[in-house]
């Protein structure tokens, strides 16, 4: 065994120009896929972040149609013991009550049909970046306050400003009528101009008494430390939530009122999120596997044309009794050093790049323009993994080893003495 690989290691460097030309191409291809393949990992990460911590969450329980039909009447009951629970959970960095109405929001000018979104004061600047993102005014003091906060496109469309009166009417859980006249105390704009011109956030008591909803709630919503533990999370949660719950004080009860609650995923609440993250995945591994393609014949035109050059020298090995299945063996140890050489450095390479743009963010022109009218960073940071590292370099490893197997093949074929009759 020392013997096939000492002499596969001095065949590579028999052309030494060739070689480097070869090891340079991979060393090039590992390192781009490297940095390119952590950065797209790193813009899908703070996409989501982005969105999620909006309003979504990462996850969220409420009562089973309510995502397709959001009636006022699915509510879920005994909501802050079952939040309680759930924040036991390790992993949880958060979980917030919300309750949900739709009314019309009338100015001294307009009005506008919105939708109403009642928040646990205390728990929501842990959830949501809208508290950050006041842009005049401040947030919701406190959950018995009567005050609201409205997004920036919808005080524009109502020509209202911090310090207005807002007059909201709409119906309640029991079919009354929902009204109140609410001062602005704050304008958020949160980046997504669906959200800045159609929400109203008011604190959860005042939704609960103008909406007549009672204690009840409509979703739980959670933030977790990380979408890659999110799956065992909410295995956990799922233990938690009716009829498996087990409290101490009120468990028949909460049992029969919530026992058809359901536990959705970002990628449920957010379909059309996971979609383009889906969509623009495909088209970079379009991209990744015409760069592995371009590789892999390279390397498969160094080797080949390795076999026809040393045709006669394998002859000679063949007529001397050498197995084909030596020579096969070698060529491969030739074709898998050189890989691993150009492997290597390129991933050293790429992983010098993505720490350095990993501690200065990337960016590119335009793009903090960009960040500041949707809400966005304005510099990218890569994905720092085992995964986004490796994935690269491996897919080109395999495709060069599977490339070198015709060359390899090749010698199966050879005579003795019709190789050694080649020029």
């Amino acid at each position: 065994m020392g013997i096939i690989l000492r002499l596969a290691w001095r065949n590579i460097w028999r052309h030494p120009r060739r070689s480097g030309i070869t090891i340079t191409t991979i060393t090039f291809a590992a390192s781009l896929l490297v940095f390119i393949i952590t950065l797209q990992l790193g813009s899908y990460d703070m996409m989501i972040d982005n969105n999620l911590r909006i309003l979504t969450g990462h996850f969220q329980v409420q009562r089973t149609g309510y995502l397709d039909k959001p009636k006022i009447r699915s509510t879920i009951a005994d909501s802050q013991q079952l939040a309680k629970e759930l924040r036991k959970i390790n992993g949880i960095v958060e979980i917030a009550a919300r309750a949900n109405g739709f009314a019309l929001a009338a100015s001294e000018e307009r009005s506008y049909g919105v939708q109403v979104i009642g928040v646990e004061t205390a728990h929501e600047s842990n959830l949501s970046i809208i508290p950050k993102r006041i842009q005049s005014g401040q947030f919701l003091s406190s959950d018995i306050a009567q005050e609201v906060v409205i997004g920036k496109a919808l005080a524009r469309n109502l020509k209202v400003k911090v310090g207005d009166e807002l007059t909201l009417l709409g119906s309640g859980r029991d079919g009354s009528i929902a009204a109140a006249v609410l001062p602005i105390i704050g304008i958020f704009d949160s980046g997504m101009p669906e959200i800045d011109r159609s929400v109203i956030e008011m604190p959860l008591t005042t939704f609960q008494d103008i909406f007549s909803m009672g204690e009840s709630v409509h979703v739980l919503v959670g933030l977790t430390t990380g979408l890659d533990r999110l799956e065992s999370i909410l295995a956990q949660v799922r233990e938690k939530i009716p009829p498996n719950i087990s409290l101490q004080e009120g468990e028949k009860r909460l049992k029969e009122s919530n026992k058809d609650l359901v536990v959705l995923d970002w990628n449920t609440l957010l379909p059309g999120l996971f979609q383009i993250i889906q969509a623009d995945k495909m088209n970079g591994w379009v991209m990744y596997g015409c760069l592995i393609l371009i590789v892999t014949f390279s390397v498969l035109n160094t080797f080949l044309m390795a076999v026809l050059e040393r045709t006669r020298e394998f002859g000679v090995m063949l007529a001397l009794g050498t197995k084909h299945t030596f020579i096969g063996k070698l060529v491969m140890l030739e074709s898998l050093f050189l890989t691993l050489l150009g492997l290597a450095i390129g991933l050293a390479i790429g992983i010098a790049i993505t720490l350095y743009f990993y501690a200065y963010g990337f960016s590119y022109p335009g793009m903090k323009e960009i960040g500041a009218q949707f809400g966005l960073p304005d510099k990218i940071t890569p994905q720092l993994s085992l995964f986004s590292f490796t994935i690269g370099p491996a897919l080109i490893l395999i495709f060069t080893m599977i490339g070198s197997l015709y060359p390899a093949l090749r010698i199966r074929k050879l005579k003795p003495v019709d190789a050694m009759k080649s020029v």
